[in-house]
Formats: C-alpha cells, structure tokens, sequence
C-alpha cells in the first residue's frame, strides 16, 4: 500500500517541483510534515528473505548479507492488526485524482496502472525472498483476507507447486505475478538463475489457469516481463503476448529497475522511478526478522531499521526521532544513507532551494 491521501494532498506540490521551480525547503519541509499521516500504512511485509533464484537485477544476488528469516506468524499478525483498509470514499477520490492527474484509467493494463491501482491499495507480500517458500504464505493471506485487506506478492514460476498455489488462491489472494524474462530457456535462466527456465514455467502456468478457472478463484494472475535490454526485450514480449494470447491474465512490460545495482541507464517510463521518492512520507515496510524499515524497496540489508514490530508499534516507529532524520536526510540529500546511491528515484532535497 501507499498512502494515497499524501500522494493526493502533496501533488500539486510535487508538479512545481517537478517543472522545476525552486521552492524553499522550509517551506516544503512544513508541507510535508503537514500531509504526513501520523498514523503509518505499511507498504509491503516480507514473509521470508530465502530465495533460491539468483536473479542479475536483485541485490539480493551478491550484496545481502541479512540472515535468513521466516517473519514469526505472532509478529505477523501484530502488525496486520495495525492495518486500516482504505475506506471506499477515500479509494474513488484516488481514482478520480489517478485519472485527473496522471491519465490512466481504470480499465487500462500496464505498468503505471498497476502500481497506481494494485499496489497502491495492496499489502505487497514480498521483499527481498521468494513468496512461495514460506510455507505459512496461505494462513498469512487468509488473515488479511479476513479483514478485507487486499494482497499482492510477485514470486517466480519455477517455484509453483499447483496445490500450494491453488491453496493460496482459495485463502483469498488478490493479485499474483509471476515474473518471465525471456520465452527463450537459455535467456531466461541467465537471467534468473539455473533453477528457473521458461518452456517449465509456461506449462505451470497453463496448468494453474486451467485449475483457477475451474475452481472459480477470483485470483488475478499478472505476467511481467522486465526489459532488462538484453537481446530484444520488446520483441521477446511480443511473443509472450501471443502466447497468452486469450488467456484471463494482466499481462505488462516493466520499465527497468534497481540500474544502481546493474550500472545501466536505461530510460524508463514509470512515474514511481520519474518523480522523487515520497516513501520516507507515505509509508514503511516489515522485514523477516520483524525490523521496522523506512524502505521496502532497496534496504536489502536493514540498513535504514527504525523500530522492530515485536517490541514496539509501527505508529512509535512511524513518528520516531529515527524515522524524522531519515526524512530530514532525504532533504538534506545525506550522501552517508543508502539512498543516495543505491537507489533509482531522486531525493526532494535535489529539488528544493536550500
């Protein structure tokens, strides 16, 4: 999730900045703080940082060095206890505001759309492991189903084992993507690994539709492939397409990201990745160990831990003395935090006039 309300009040904001008026940072400073929520939303908890993919776009691959953990199920369920759905009124002014500002409506499919409509309401249940090695991920989704909070996790083909996932789907998950690099075996494995290739995965998938169609699961099955640029991405997507060609499936092209990590500087298309980053004001995330982290996108290695959900409540982790200098060191574009380097999005402080 995201909060929607700071996106909607800080927007107009965001656009000066953006064209590039110099606007004083005091000032902005207050505006933030001012559409802050002092009541956290939680962006994503990773269950599980075990993975057996070695993925070449994911720090995970060959910089993190966190131990391995499976989030304590006690601890999982304090913190979703602590999550508030967004009411319906709220979600239709975001549509509105989604249409009226950035263009994309709701019946479209694509990379914008899907972060602008799916993850912004969505728990995203993974981080920085493979969703489907947590053998407790069906009882975590059937408790946020529970409480009508909508889910989400991307996880890798390779690892579906039909039952498991058809459980998974029955507990009530929203959104499930599956990430395909190439149509080509051989692609496919170099870029995430030898345990993973695609003829496989294609005819898991195949099999899974045919099994979620005929059980009736209201599940929505997303692709995504990720133009790394190798080879030729946009032609391989073409053959994906017309794979699943009259399938049930939200399928879309996903600009490239984690560049930092790769050294490349492709142009991309996501607003998440154009605009500054607005996570240190809008949400937090969990870690698997129960860390509290100010960043559920790049902290692969805990790195930016404000609080720990065993000890304390995300709302005393939320309005924290760490978390304001985190907040404080966006705006003062602090080199020492991971953010300025290990990062795609720009800090607000490159773009307000000290």
């Amino acid at each position: 999730m995201i909060n929607i309300d700071f996106y909607m009040k800080v927007a107009e904001l965001k656009r000066e900045l953006m064209k590039g008026r110099a606007l004083d940072k005091k000032y902005v400073v207050d505006k933030f703080e001012q559409f802050r929520s002092k009541d956290p939303v939680i962006y994503n908890i990773e269950t599980t940082n075990v993975c057996n993919m070695r993925c070449v776009m994911c720090a995970r691959t060959t910089k993190m060095t966190r131990q391995m953990n499976t989030l304590d199920m006690d601890i999982y369920k304090r913190v979703v206890e602590q999550i508030k759905p967004f009411p319906q009124d709220l979600w239709a002014k975001w549509k509105k505001f989604v249409v009226d500002y950035y263009g994309i409506r709701p019946d479209e499919m694509g990379e914008n759309h899907f972060f602008l409509y799916v993850i912004a309401k969505s728990i995203v249940m993974h981080g920085f492991g493979e969703p489907l090695l947590d053998p407790k991920i069906a009882e975590r989704i059937r408790f946020l189903s529970e409480k009508n909070i909508p889910s989400y996790f991307s996880c890798n083909p390779a690892n579906i084992h039909i039952d498991k996932v058809l459980e998974i789907f029955e507990s009530g998950l929203d959104y499930f993507k599956l990430s395909i690099d190439s149509v080509d075996d051989d692609r496919q494995r170099k870029v995430r690994g030898d345990a993973s290739g695609f003829t496989g995965n294609y005819k898991k998938i195949i099999r899974l539709l045919d099994e979620k169609k005929e059980h009736g699961y209201k599940t929505t099955v997303v692709l995504t492939m990720l133009n790394l640029n190798i080879g030729n991405a946009a032609e391989e997507f073409e053959k994906l397409k017309k794979l699943f060609e009259g399938r049930p499936v939200y399928l879309y092209f996903k600009c490239p990201d984690n560049q930092w990590y790769r050294g490349t500087k492709q142009a991309t298309k996501a607003i998440h990745w154009l605009e500054f980053c607005q996570a240190p004001w809008s949400t937090l995330s969990i870690q698997a160990n129960g860390d509290i982290s100010a960043c559920g996108a790049e902290d692969y290695n805990g790195e930016l831990i404000v609080g720990n959900a065993q000890h304390e409540t995300l709302a005393d982790a939320w309005n924290s003395g760490k978390f304001r200098k985190f907040r404080e060191d966006h705006f003062n574009v602090n080199k020492e935090i991971k953010c300025a380097e290990e990062c795609d999005m720009r800090l607000i402080g490159e773009l307000v006039k000290n």
